[in-house]
């Protein structure tokens, strides 16, 4: 039996700037993303908003979690 999860992933008061820079680290991420894994990016009001969702392998969701969060921590650093 497959199990689905779902995984949202806030990040609170972050400019436009910055959200643009974390979402563009991120495009070459997105080319051959795992199989039954998605992520969806978007910028509401202050906040930058991550939703996974996984519907086989969760040690996959999780390492890609990981590595998606240390881009966009990476992003960030790089922007102060």
């Amino acid at each position: 039996m497959s199990q689905k999860c779902t995984v949202e992933i806030i990040i609170h008061n972050i400019s436009d700037e910055m959200a643009r820079s974390v979402e563009k680290s991120l495009e070459p991420d997105n080319i051959d993303f795992p199989d039954n894994l998605s992520m969806k990016v978007e910028k509401i009001d202050n906040k930058l908003v991550f939703n996974f969702s996984n519907s086989d392998n969760m040690g996959k969701l999780i390492s890609t979690i990981d590595e998606v969060l240390e881009h966009a921590n990476l992003a960030l650093e790089v922007i102060k």
